[in-house]
């Protein structure tokens, strides 16, 4: 692994960190703000968690000011290029609903090993614009491990 690889490598475990605590933190914000209303707190610690995000990358455009992208560049994009906002919102709906329930641990093991498995599939059929990463024995083994590790996790 060379240097840049595991900049690289670092700032994922970072990002990583940052889910654990994003979810933690949503969960427990679901469960202050739920009230009588058990279905209202999960909607509420999305919207205001969403709130954060949007005011974070508001003042993240002011401060780094970087070009608009082209009209020509956002007609070029695919209707998939699109879902990543829908999905993180539903990330975090996941996370302020689930965290309480099983556990911040159980609720990031289980993430992973959906990412993981949607991942292997993505890379083997080029999907999304991917390069092709036939999948391969250990990648299977690893997905297996990974999903062992969630069963220990949550119920041992």
């Amino acid at each position: 692994m060379n240097g840049t690889t595991l900049v690289y490598a670092l700032l994922a475990a970072a990002a990583g960190v940052c889910i654990a605590l994003q979810a933690s933190a949503n969960g427990k914000l679901r469960q202050h703000l739920a009230g009588d209303q058990e279905y209202a707190g999960p909607a509420w610690a999305s919207f205001l968690s969403i709130c954060g995000t949007i005011l974070c990358a508001t003042l993240a455009m002011a401060v780094l000011r970087p070009p608009p992208p082209s009209r020509e560049a956002l007609q070029a994009t695919t209707w998939w290029n699109w879902i990543g906002g829908p999905l993180g919102a539903l990330i975090v709906l996941a996370g302020a609903t689930l965290t309480p329930k099983l556990g911040a641990a159980a609720f990031i093991a289980l993430v992973v090993a959906g990412q993981l498995l949607c991942s292997v599939v993505l890379d083997h059929f080029g999907l999304m614009g991917l390069p092709v990463t036939p999948i391969s024995g250990w990648k299977v083994l690893g997905a297996v491990l990974v999903l062992g590790g969630v069963v220990c996790i949550k119920f041992l």
